[in-house]
């Protein structure tokens, strides 16, 4: 909200903004003095404890594993419930799941390769279609990369690191 909305929400009465809201004012002022729910109050609580089990995970526990925290202590609630009071609270996991890495970036202006066998894949005998793929391995030390050529008939490895002579 800016600070010109902020200022015009103040010179309009409580009765204009019930009237718009199609609300009735004393229903407004009930709803304002109200106490707490408790619903409310046992999201609070289940809230805390929610953050005692991300901060004894050193702030690594998502979802799943704080519910079970949760459950071990007795606390009998859903993974929906955990999971809402979560976002509201700001709580997020940590994910050890890398995100999607680009290894190749095609030029635009490059022509594609030639489709030399016209999406046929398939050979009558041994050594007629080779067919070629490469892929890459995630590790900690960086990716590699794996490129097998494999004979479309028998479907042996032709060439690659498994390749026999």
């Amino acid at each position: 909200m800016s600070a010109n909305q902020a200022d015009a929400n103040q010179h309009l009465s409580v009765r204009s903004m019930c009237r718009v809201l199609k609300a009735s004012p004393s229903g407004y002022y009930d709803w304002q003095n109200r106490a707490p729910s408790t619903r409310s109050i046992a999201n609070l609580v289940l809230t805390e404890a929610i953050r005692n089990a991300h901060r004894e995970s050193d702030y690594t526990y998502g979802m799943p594993r704080v519910r079970a925290e949760l459950r071990d202590t007795g606390h009998g609630v859903s993974r929906k419930r955990v999971a809402r009071l979560m976002r509201m609270a700001g709580i997020r996991g940590v994910s050890r799941r890398r995100g999607f890495t680009v290894t190749t970036e095609r030029d635009r202006w490059q022509r594609p390769a030639p489709d030399l066998v016209n999406r046929q894949f398939r050979a009558d005998a041994c050594d007629q279609l080779w067919v070629a793929d490469m892929s890459y391995i995630p590790t900690w030390a960086g990716f590699l990369y794996l490129a097998v050529v494999i004979d479309a008939f028998s479907r042996k490895v032709v060439a690659g690191p498994w390749a026999s002579a």
